[in-house]
């Protein structure tokens, strides 16, 4: 997997401006294309192909997106990530079954939700560190789910139904064919990408990758860590609440049970499976953690064991994911050379 990346990078360092223009559009034109692709091997045997695209792999791959920069970027272990997954969902679910506004129009709304839960559990938590940081985040998801539970206000153990679909511009979303869905998530997804990476090479990423390297060190050096923190946790929950926007938008109904423990547990395994901090491990992580599942589901529940020994085996094989941080790789390979010097 190694040697494929280096290639992969040492061609695009050989290549000028409009061969890596071109690269990125038949890339893209080909993953756009993965709906139709249903037909072939890839074929899930009980859920559609085009409909697994969206849930489990598209939303998979946003969240985990959104969760890599609260523990791959900043070193913080948040097990309540699936809470703004939550809030947005509820957000969407609520003013869309009680006001005429429609997803894009609740899509802002339900984001600053998010972020403003985001910014109630980090101020009083963010002070701590390693497991207390953890179980503190734990509980907090878990208050989201129970308050749901027994909030009959919001439809309690039995959800809220009736959630309508997005309205399409020239198009029309459908149950029965996804990919109108699916491409709309792949924008999600591109965006979120972008911003990252914007983000990445300025002061906030540079705080981020201090704090997540040494945090003492950081706080020394003149970083405010606590306010990048913030950032990092605010920013994290913001694409959760986006994501569970468009997830209430296409399921039409939610309920408490779609925002277990389970959800952050399996969110937070897309992020190391696919290599902490790095985007593109963590999208190869949560695509086939979001497709393996559903590809065996005719074992029933035996599928859980091999999807369960896959992760064990491929986690002792590569501990540091399927596509490890490269400024982790070099470091470790000049440290290397500099000892045999």
């Amino acid at each position: 997997m190694i040697n494929l990346r280096d290639k992969g990078a040492e061609f695009w360092e050989r290549s000028n401006r409009p061969v890596r223009v071109l690269t990125v559009f038949a890339i893209l034109a080909v993953i756009a294309a993965l709906p139709y692709a249903g037909n072939s091997f890839l074929q899930t045997p009980i859920a559609a192909f085009d409909a697994v695209l969206v849930y489990p792999m598209g939303m998979f791959i946003l969240m985990a997106l959104g969760l890599n920069v609260v523990v791959g970027k900043s070193g913080m272990l948040d097990l309540g990530y699936v809470a703004f997954f939550a809030v947005g969902a509820y957000t969407m679910a609520l003013l869309s079954t009680h006001t005429g506004l429609n997803t894009w129009e609740i899509m802002p709304i339900g984001i600053i939700a998010a972020m403003i839960a985001g910014v109630l559990l980090a101020i009083p938590t963010l002070r701590l560190r390693g497991d207390y940081l953890a179980i503190v985040t734990l509980g907090f998801g878990e208050i989201v789910r129970v308050s749901a539970l027994n909030s009959e206000s919001i439809g309690g153990a039995l959800g809220i139904a009736g959630i309508p679909f997005p309205p399409g511009l020239g198009f029309e979303y459908q149950l029965l064919d996804q990919k109108y869905f699916y491409w709309t998530i792949l924008v999600m997804i591109l965006l979120v990408i972008w911003v990252i990476r914007r983000l990445t090479v300025r002061r906030p990423g540079r705080a981020w990758e201090s704090i997540r390297q040494d945090e003492d060190a950081a706080e020394l050096m003149g970083v405010s860590t606590y306010k990048y923190k913030i950032w990092a946790f605010v920013f994290g929950a913001a694409i959760g609440g986006g994501a569970g926007v468009f997830y209430a938008s296409r399921s039409m109904v939610i309920a408490p049970d779609n925002f277990t423990l389970n959800t952050s547990i399996l969110i937070l395994a897309c992020v190391v499976f696919g290599g902490m901090g790095n985007i593109w491990g963590v999208i190869v992580g949560a695509a086939i953690l979001g497709y393996l599942p559903d590809r065996f589901r005719f074992l029933s529940d035996a599928r859980l064991l091999l999807f369960g020994l896959v992760l064990v085996i491929f986690m002792n094989l590569r501990p540091e994911g399927i596509l490890p941080r490269k400024k982790r790789e070099k470091a470790i390979v000049k440290k290397g050379s500099g000892a045999t010097l």
